[in-house]
């Protein structure tokens, strides 16, 4: 499955209020300075992470 499908599924159990929430409960742990360093480390991650799962080859049994 697509990483950004598996992505959109999670996010599409989520309500708008609960979104609220957690954006305010990140606001409030982490400050607005800090946001978008967090958010630049994770877009890394997963593009990463994509990468290095692209690049396995699967080994065929016969």
């Amino acid at each position: 499955m697509d990483l950004f499908f598996i992505f959109f599924i999670l996010l599409g159990t989520f309500g708008t209020t609960e979104i609220v929430v957690i954006v305010i409960l990140a606001l409030l742990l982490f400050g607005g300075k800090k946001i978008p360093e967090l958010m630049r480390g994770l877009g890394t991650g997963l593009k990463e992470f994509k990468k290095a799962s692209e690049n396995e080859n699967p080994t065929e049994e016969k």
